[in-house]
């Protein structure tokens, strides 16, 4: 209540909201120097999508009076009509220069056009006092032949523009700040305070100040920025204690990544758009009226650090820890991240810790039972004594996921982990000395195979859930299409036995694909034909059963234990039959008939049937000559 109410005030007020739900931080993927977790990111033509399709299927929900008063709340009563992007013109035009900025160079400004008058005045007053000197800085900066000159007092009246003018400027404003700063016609405390005084005239100014330094830190093209405390802000006091913290949380989840250095006594360096981005945060103060500008600003910040060499991220976290040093923790709690974007072996690392604490493979007295509890712990604090306490696997994976460069390795790693655990349950659950004692072999057996196949469902739903986290449905799509495939028929050696049953190794193998199969397809596609995803379910779903029915016609060579690839199909068969049968419908039908045709050669009739009676109306001939060729075993 105690601000100024301006128009560009609300403006700016309701702009940030529509930047926050569009989530305008992340990058575009083809526009980042390295990959960025497989998919869908927010933009403002997919939340009027989201809108429209609320509206059109309205009529649909006339069932559900919930839904209809959700519905009611969301849509204005006076907007009933599908709104496109092209329904906001200035909107329209400001989204087109944005993606523009991010994709290529900054071009387009004319001498005497409205914009550029814009450009020269915004000039003007965020670097006035310079100006005041005599010095003609803005010819200089944005290569214009004509200033405002010095002496301008109150350049701010020639600005009592409309927001989205000035919005449209300030991209050709950033670029000639940044070049005046790379020329030394600028230093960087006047660039920091100029930017500042747009930021606080425009509040709406961030976006573009943001989204611009990201575009340009993305194409490398600018100088490195010594950050050595004269020039630029000095993040030396801590930033080797910064590094430490960061191994140390590393060290405590089970991650040992020794290459964490900076190297030498040289100063951190920050590219030059990175580092007047970070030098403008750290001169707000913080407060309530700052807070909204802050939360804008900060995930965009970390995103962009985050994918910049070593030690860019810790550098941005050590200035920021010594301006608040109650938000230490958090800031080297998220700066850890960095590390696994560039670090491989890494993530392999912490997937490998994931699997053990699960299980309860770890050392950690936390972790000892396993389960979900050891999996997701109990969150971090620096509560206890020494620093952060021990962070959890799961929990560590669900911060870092995003900051993983390139996923598409994540089906392979997982697959092999899965298939390491499995040994490590069949060797915990059956060992040999009892098996050796006739009186126990049947009671202790049985009770075995059972605890065995629940902690394998266990492992099969964790690698299922890091596919899906990590990659969303393309990554489960290629997961079912291509990495299964390929490891049926590839060779895998023996590993050696430990005094257990090879076979009850392979049939549990068989049986854990299986469940990681189905699971990351309900979580990608559902179980039935409700999720948008659905739609691309009948095209992965076919081809990956027409492998299954090929091999078991000895069309395909397989390179996997023969225990392992029967375990496999009865396995996903029965998961499918028994919960998720929509799939089927879906499925062509002489699929499903060699499919049957192969399990009734292994002796799995009932199985078969079942089959043939889940896949609709298109199946009743084949399920009618199977009845018939079997006799009335069949029939229950």
């Amino acid at each position: 209540m105690s601000e100024e109410i301006s128009s560009h005030a609300i403006f700016s007020n309701a702009f940030t909201l529509l930047l926050k739900l569009w989530r305008f931080d992340q990058p575009p993927l083809e526009h980042r120097m390295d990959a960025v977790p497989v998919g869908a990111h927010l933009t403002p033509e997919y939340l009027l999508l989201v809108r429209n399709s609320q509206l059109t299927s309205s009529d649909d929900l006339q069932k559900d009076q919930s839904k209809i008063k959700r519905l009611t709340r969301l849509s204005s009563p006076l907007s009933g009509e599908p709104i496109f992007l092209d329904s906001f013109p200035k909107l329209t035009l400001w989204y087109r220069q944005h993606q523009a900025c991010i994709a290529s160079p900054l071009s387009g400004l004319v001498p005497g056009t409205p914009v550029h008058q814009i450009v020269e005045a915004l000039l003007n007053f965020m670097f006035r006092k310079i100006n005041r000197t005599g010095q003609s800085l803005t010819p200089v900066i944005s290569g214009s032949s004509s200033s405002s000159g010095p002496g301008n007092e109150d350049v701010s009246l020639h600005l009592k523009l409309p927001a989205w003018d000035i919005l449209e400027a300030v991209p050709f404003v950033l670029d000639a700040a940044l070049t005046g700063c790379a020329h030394g016609r600028l230093s960087p405390r006047e660039l920091a305070t100029g930017l500042k005084d747009l930021a606080d005239f425009l509040p709406a100014s961030l976006a573009t100040i943001v989204s611009y330094f990201s575009a340009e830190v993305t194409r490398g093209i600018w100088m490195l920025a010594s950050m050595n405390g004269t020039d630029w802000p000095s993040p030396a006091a801590n930033l080797a204690a910064v590094e430490q913290q960061i191994k140390k949380i590393l060290a405590a989840t089970g991650v040992n990544v020794p290459s964490l250095t900076v190297g030498g006594n040289s100063p951190a360096t920050l590219p030059l758009p990175l580092a007047a981005l970070v030098s403008l945060t750290i001169t707000y103060k913080l407060d309530r009226s700052t807070d909204r500008f802050l939360n804008l600003m900060g995930p965009a910040l970390s995103n962009l650090a985050t994918g910049c060499p070593w030690p860019c991220m810790p550098v941005m976290v050590a200035l920021w820890a010594q301006k608040v040093k109650r938000w230490s923790d958090f800031l080297v709690f998220s700066a850890s991240r960095t590390v696994f974007h560039h670090n491989r072996d890494a993530v392999v690392q912490l997937l490998r810790m994931c699997f053990a604490a699960t299980l309860g493979q770890t050392t950690s007295s936390i972790a000892s039972n396993g389960g979900v509890g050891a999996l997701l712990g109990h969150g971090y604090g620096s509560h206890f004594s020494g620093g952060i306490s021990p962070v959890a696997p799961g929990l560590l994976y669900l911060r870092v996921h995003r900051a993983v460069p390139n996923v598409m390795f994540m089906t392979e790693e997982v697959v092999s982990l899965l298939m390491h655990s499995v040994r490590d349950i069949a060797s915990s659950l059956v060992p040999s000395e009892k098996l050796k004692k006739s009186k126990y072999v049947r009671k202790y057996g049985q009770v075995s195979l059972a605890g065995a196949l629940t902690r394998v469902k266990l492992v099969a739903t964790l690698g299922a859930s890091l596919v899906w986290i990590t990659g969303g449905v393309v990554l489960v799509q290629s997961l079912i299409k291509e990495t299964l495939p390929s490891w049926f028929i590839s060779s895998h050696g023996m590993d050696p036995s430990g005094g257990m049953s090879e076979g009850l190794v392979s049939t549990l193998r068989g049986k854990a694909l299986a469940c990681f199969a189905v699971i990351s397809g309900t979580f990608a596609w559902g179980v039935d034909s409700s999720s948008p995803a659905a739609k691309r379910r009948s095209s992965i779903l076919e081809a990956h059963l027409e492998f299954v029915a090929g091999a078991l016609h000895g069309k395909i060579s397989l390179g996997c234990n023969k225990a392992t690839w029967k375990s496999y199909v009865s396995g996903l068969i029965s998961l499918i039959v028994g919960c998720t049968p929509n799939w089927l419908l879906e499925v062509d039908v002489e699929v499903l008939k060699s499919l049957s045709t192969g399990l009734k050669q292994w002796d799995e009739e009932e199985l078969a049937l079942a089959l043939l009676n889940s896949s609709g109306i298109g199946a009743m001939g084949a399920t009618a000559e199977m009845i018939i060729e079997g006799g009335m075993n069949f029939v229950r």
